[in-house]
């Protein structure tokens, strides 16, 4: 059987991997290659993302699928949604991007919010108002005279670096620049009045370009270095979540949403055109570029970082591990339903010594003391945030969803996965996991024209997936429980 090769990378926040999809032409399989650590680094009071190394682990990356895969087609890279940096007259990048959890920008967005309110910003770019993103960076870089602002030429955001590196091509790549705070996406261009009132410079970004679309071909100086032909270089949707999206084997017809759950956990739709009012911005949703000029409309919840820090301080605590499948034992063996979280309380967004304290003094109801307690209200309490979520998403699209996509390596959990559809009363189909790799992947088919839509990959990826169903059951008690939790979470 004929196979073609396409290299695909995706960098989380905490880690990556390169992967060589083989493709027959109906299915495909992946194979990691290479994987690595993404490890921030703070210096002299600011936290850093080190883009050198994650720039050598790219290339390793290269070299590695290189040598066992002699013939691949093409390569694309996605990362996290958030942090630029900037290239000088010469070409050179001026500093190490900085890191989203840096706290200079957070301070420096009040003065941003003199000038200009976030329900002001989300009428303009209908983008989720966070201090993490590009535009409150930018302004804090500004007011404080960074060298990078003063003698940054071309703003480049992190995957777009990357493929600088690669290419020695200059491009924003368009899923990536609408989570910006700075783009209008109604308008689809840079939003004057935002820039205007901020006092930022419009004439430093690169041209904007269109997942699908062809960057580059990787420069002779890298392949003589790593002793490999060159690739074509594809912009992908280089955005981690909308890539995940777009990798979902979902078909045509269902009134689906998505949730991608992980550290974060991410509700959303796909749908035609943002979705920008008030209500919106209200209820915690927001808009990001997808596939094929699709909208994202979404909410970010914390997710598994909850649980994530619990056992980190369980593992300390008892100076061995604990797993992941004894947690989840545990939990299910508890008393259900004793207390209630709100996994969206602003205490459980941040790194925490003591996690499950944490859980014990913003709970409502019996405090849960052993593992299995804490585990099981953290896990309830994220089902029940789903559903009041869910019910948020459909008052806003006017439409009751028939089929709920999990994705993302938190469906491991099946458990959950199940809980989410006790809870929500919707069938939920949950995988691949790897889904982010997936969407990287349909995109360099899009490029090369072996596909001519999104709903050909997606068919593509149907036929390559396992998943795992999930019919709805005990909704009375949900419900009942449901009615619970909002009496004594406040109904948030």
């Amino acid at each position: 059987m004929q196979y073609k090769n396409y290299l695909v990378f995706d960098y989380g926040a905490s880690n990556g991997r390169a992967s060589v999809v083989r493709f027959d032409g109906k299915k495909f399989d992946m194979e990691v290659t290479h994987r690595f650590e993404n490890r921030p680094v703070s210096a002299a009071g600011t936290l850093y993302w080190d883009i050198l190394s994650l720039f050598a682990e790219l290339k390793q990356g290269l070299l590695e699928s290189c040598k066992k895969y002699k013939d691949i087609e093409s390569m694309a890279l996605d990362t996290w949604g958030a942090d630029f940096g900037f290239i000088d007259k010469n070409g050179k990048l001026i500093s190490n991007p900085v890191h989203y959890r840096d706290q200079q920008r957070e301070k420096d967005s009040k003065k941003l919010f003199e000038k200009i309110s976030a329900e002001r910003l989300f009428s303009l770019a209908g983008s989720m108002v966070s201090p993490i993103f590009d535009l409150f960076h930018l302004y804090s870089l500004k007011i404080n005279r960074w060298p990078e602002f003063e003698h940054g030429k071309v703003f480049l955001t992190i995957p777009d670096i990357l493929n600088y590196f690669l290419t020695g091509q200059t491009f924003n790549e368009w899923t990536r620049i609408t989570t910006s705070i700075m783009y209008n996406q109604v308008e689809k261009k840079w939003e004057d009045e935002i820039f205007d009132t901020a006092g930022l410079p419009m004439d430093r970004f690169a041209p904007i370009i269109k997942p699908g679309q062809t960057i580059g071909k990787i420069t002779d100086a890298v392949c003589r270095e790593l002793d490999i032909g060159t690739l074509d270089v594809i912009a992908p949707v280089t955005h981690d979540t909308p890539s995940a999206v777009a990798g979902i084997p979902v078909g045509n017809g269902q009134n689906w949403a998505f949730i991608s759950l992980g550290t974060w956990a991410i509700l959303g739709k796909e749908t035609k055109t943002p979705f920008i009012s008030k209500e919106v911005m209200n209820l915690g949703f927001s808009n990001e570029g997808g596939a094929q000029d699709s909208n994202l409309l979404v909410k970010n919840i914390t997710g598994l970082w909850i649980i994530q820090q619990c056992r980190a301080k369980w593992i300390k605590d008892k100076g061995a591990d604990i797993s992941w499948d004894k947690i989840v034992e545990l939990s299910a063996a508890a008393p259900e339903f004793a207390s209630f979280i709100d996994a969206d309380h602003p205490v459980f967004a941040q790194p925490a010594v003591d996690m499950p304290q944490a859980v014990r003094d913003n709970c409502m109801g019996k405090k849960p003391q052993d593992i299995g307690a804490v585990a099981r209200c953290v896990y309830e309490g994220l089902a029940l945030k789903f559903k009041h979520d869910v019910a948020s998403l459909e008052k806003i699209t006017g439409k009751k969803l028939d089929l709920l996509h999990m994705i993302g390596g938190g469906i491991q959990n099946r458990m959950l996965c199940q809980w989410t559809a006790d809870a929500t009363g919707i069938p939920v189909i949950a995988g691949p996991t790897e889904t982010t790799s997936v969407g990287n992947f349909l995109m360099q088919l899009m490029a090369s024209g072996e596909i001519g839509s999104l709903s050909e990959g997606r068919l593509i990826s149907k036929q390559s997936s396992e998943v795992d169903h999930y019919k709805p059951k005990d909704l009375d008690k949900w419900d009942q429980a449901y009615q619970d939790y909002l009496n004594k979470t406040g109904g948030n």
